[in-house]
């Protein structure tokens, strides 16, 4: 009895503080349900995959992007806004100094977009599509919005349908990102 209460002193003694100084553990975990849809690019078309997610979608679509020049992406996002659906984008503030067609392609198109300034690098890469519907999905994965993910580089893509806990954990990440990030580059 007396070893566990001695080794727990002995990581305070030799650690000290470093564990005060951790982020909470993660939320308890929720049952996975639903559907997983993957891609490895180049082999795969994540690009394709996505643009079906986004043609699909019934009621909104809210983007976290490091970096997107991916135009026929960008098209399908303006499309789906044409369509009634809620879009809007969050892209990384180092996007602004970048060849931003497809940026401009959204703003065009009227999809409400703002760059995250608030982190050293918005590194994300999710779309939350539909959330408070049982059909929900999240994308996510390594794949960035750019044609580079899809024709040069190892990427991977997932979109998981049917969890409206997760749907909901990304929603509420993405509101955050979305309310401080700026609407001017």
């Amino acid at each position: 009895m007396l070893m566990p209460r001695l080794s727990g002193l002995l990581i305070i003694a030799c650690c000290g503080n470093a564990a005060a100084l951790q982020p909470a553990p993660p939320m308890t975990p929720f049952a996975a349900s639903g559907t997983v849809e993957y891609a490895f690019t180049p082999v795969d078309h994540a690009d394709t995959m996505i643009i079906a997610a986004i043609d699909a979608a019934q009621r909104q679509i809210l983007v976290q992007a490091y970096s997107f020049t991916h135009r026929r992406i960008a098209d399908a996002l303006v499309r789906a806004h044409r369509r009634g659906i809620d879009v809007a984008v969050i892209v990384d503030a180092g996007q602004a100094r970048g060849d931003a067609a497809a940026l401009r392609e959204l703003v065009r198109g009227s999809v409400p977009l703002r760059y995250d300034h608030h982190h050293s690098a918005a590194h994300d890469k999710v779309m939350v599509i539909d959330t408070g519907l049982v059909t929900c999905a999240v994308m996510t994965g390594s794949f960035n919005f750019t044609y580079a993910a899809q024709q040069r580089n190892s990427e991977n893509a997932l979109i998981l349908r049917g969890n409206p806990p997760l749907c909901e954990a990304y929603f509420k990440n993405w509101r955050g990102h979305f309310n401080h990030a700026a609407t001017r580059r």
